[in-house]
């Protein structure tokens, strides 16, 4: 099943590993009901729990839709909500399959009984910081925008996944990736290799340790992380996946006379590596062993295939007010340059539900955030 719905949505514009069979499989042990959504090139709309039951043909467009009930009893027992992380795949240019396909997932989402439809394609509507000399605009992309408005879609004020990113072409090569980045850059990276920081490619057995040194990471830098076990679903998963008979997932660990100070998790598919998790230490950072690992994590996306390189995030505003700012200005070092996509749109069959759901699910987070996060540091200690 995983190499059918893979390789399906692999040959689709930009193919996005939130969308592979295993990110379902993560999500099912979650609450989540994972759906695999196809169109066929003559028009065919298939929808089905079970990507097994897709036969072989030619497919224009296709979507993993994630479904969660909100409530298990009374009449609102129907509701749900409904997620496709990083989809749909189609060409937003195509304006007759464009149409059909928003038509049949909007179809979908009133059948299915859900509050909402969150998706957040990867639809360029720039390159660029914004007013900067290399600022440009995508026009096939705010097309999109004005079709989504002109539906009904609505900017969704829960952007799941980040809006912006940092993007590194690895099709050039390793002296031309050298001689992209920043000065500093360069330098901290050799100051690594002088320091004695060595890299090493992880393990299944090194896994308790990097949940460790995340969840460390998370009580310094004050960001909120979920449970031990859902790390461990899905490095496992994404490591134990393979194609073309390497992981679709790697831990890179830096050490220091064998002692882990440093760790990022690599993800492949389709062409395009992700830096998804980065951990470190309070200890030896003055070896700045998380440049050594950047590198390390180009280098070996590359050898695998991959012409790009997506460092996850970039800030929504770009000055220092943002809190991405310290993020983006080390990931900029890198030699990237900045992605800005559409974001996450909703699409809401009955807005008197939206409207309740929206007001009501903040205060609901920010109590699991303060208890996460408290969880987590009573975990460390």
């Amino acid at each position: 099943m995983q190499n059918i719905w893979n390789q399906l949505i692999s040959q689709l514009p930009s193919p996005h590993f939130l969308q592979a069979y295993e990110w379902g499989q993560v999500k099912a042990k979650y609450g989540w009901t994972p759906y695999y959504a196809v169109w066929t090139e003559d028009g065919q709309f298939h929808v089905s729990p079970n990507p097994q039951s897709l036969i072989p043909n030619s497919y224009s467009a296709a979507c993993l839709i994630l479904k969660k009930q909100i409530l298990n009893r009374g009449f609102a027992a129907r509701l749900s909500i409904l997620y496709a992380p990083k989809g749909p795949l189609v060409d937003w240019d195509n304006i007759p399959l464009r149409t059909r396909v928003l038509n049949d997932l909007q179809t979908f989402a009133k059948k299915q009984g859900a509050v909402f439809l969150k998706i957040d394609p990867d639809v360029v509507l720039g390159r660029g910081v914004p007013n900067s000399e290399g600022d440009v605009t995508e026009n096939s992309g705010q097309a999109a925008v004005s079709e989504l408005v002109r539906r009904g879609w609505v900017y969704s004020s829960d952007q799941i996944q980040f809006r912006n990113t940092v993007l590194i072409d690895l099709s050039a090569s390793e002296e031309e990736m050298l001689a992209r980045m920043k000065p500093k850059t360069r330098y901290n990276i050799r100051l690594s290799e002088k320091k004695g920081v060595s890299v090493r490619v992880g393990t299944l057995g090194d896994l308790p340790m990097l949940y460790k040194m995340y969840a460390e990471t998370s009580v310094r830098d004050g960001f909120v992380i979920r449970d031990e076990n859902y790390y461990m679903t899905v490095w496992k998963l994404f490591m134990q996946s393979t194609v073309h008979g390497q992981p679709s997932a790697v831990p890179i660990i830096a050490e220091v006379n064998n002692e882990p100070v440093a760790a990022i998790f690599l993800f492949m598919f389709a062409g395009r590596a992700y830096y998804v998790y980065g951990m470190s230490r309070n200890l030896h950072r003055e070896k700045m062993p998380t440049y050594l690992l950047q590198w390390e994590a180009m280098k070996r996306a590359k050898s695998n295939g991959c012409g790009a390189y997506d460092l996850w995030g970039a800030p929504e505003t770009f000055d220092e007010s943002d809190s991405m700012w310290g993020v983006y200005r080390f990931k900029e070092g890198l030699g990237g340059g900045v992605i800005r996509t559409l974001g996450a749109y909703d699409f809401a069959p009955t807005k008197l539900w939206y409207k309740l759901y929206a007001e009501v699910m903040p205060r609901v987070l920010d109590v699991m955030r303060s208890r996460g996060k408290e969880k987590t540091k009573q975990g460390l200690e």
